[in-house]
């Protein structure tokens, strides 16, 4: 149960992480622009940045018992 956890923890990591575009491209801000899914640029970056945090909390912690357990 905690592998499948972890597994799918890294996956909406590494889909955050792709979401996530340099200032200096207009991909999200276009995006943001065009639909109302992410909200403004400004604040779809806070939640990717708050989501960003929060999955790397939990992949430490299902890294670090299930370390622990083996």
């Amino acid at each position: 149960m905690l592998k499948l956890i972890g597994v799918i923890v890294s996956i909406l990591l590494i889909i955050v992480i792709f979401l996530r575009t340099p200032q200096e491209n207009v991909g999200l801000s276009s995006f943001a622009t065009k639909s109302d899914i992410l909200g403004s640029p400004s604040s779809a970056e806070r939640f990717l940045n708050i989501l960003t945090v929060f999955g790397i909390a939990v992949y430490f912690g299902v890294a670090l018992s299930l370390n622990l357990t083996s």
